[in-house]
């Protein structure tokens, strides 16, 4: 399921998705960061989620349930579901998350909170409204 962000996600965005309860996963052989969090003590289920800056203005996160890992050796396919009931309420957790994380936020570093201001959030809650 595709989540589409106004504005371009930085430091900020990437707090937020640890917020959301998201580990980072560094995959050394592409180069690819990506976030996920587990539904239980094991590895699998999880919810795996990518960031994508699509351009200046906007954000595409990526979220998909991932059922198990990989049966083969060197094969990148997996029991990955992009829709349906789990997924539809993990996204939108994740908007009350950030929502909740914008209200929260009056840091020097982003005025999140302030409705009236340009940048990001502007954008953000232009696109969601």
């Amino acid at each position: 399921m595709k989540i589409f962000l106004k504005g371009k996600f930085s430091k900020i965005g990437r707090d937020m998705i640890r917020r959301c309860g998201y580990g980072e996963i560094r995959d050394y052989r592409s180069g690819e960061t990506s976030y996920a969090r587990r539904l239980s003590s094991g590895f699998y289920p999880r919810f795996h989620l990518y960031i994508n800056n699509e351009g200046p203005d906007e954000t595409v996160l990526n979220l998909h349930l991932d059922q198990r890992q990989t049966r083969y050796e060197g094969q990148t396919a997996h029991s990955g579901e992009y829709d349906g009931e789990l997924v539809e309420n993990e996204a939108r957790r994740i908007k009350d998350e950030i929502r909740q994380f914008a209200i929260e936020s009056g840091s020097n570093e982003s005025k999140a909170a302030a409705p009236d201001e340009e940048g990001f959030w502007k954008k953000f809650w232009q696109k969601l409204g």
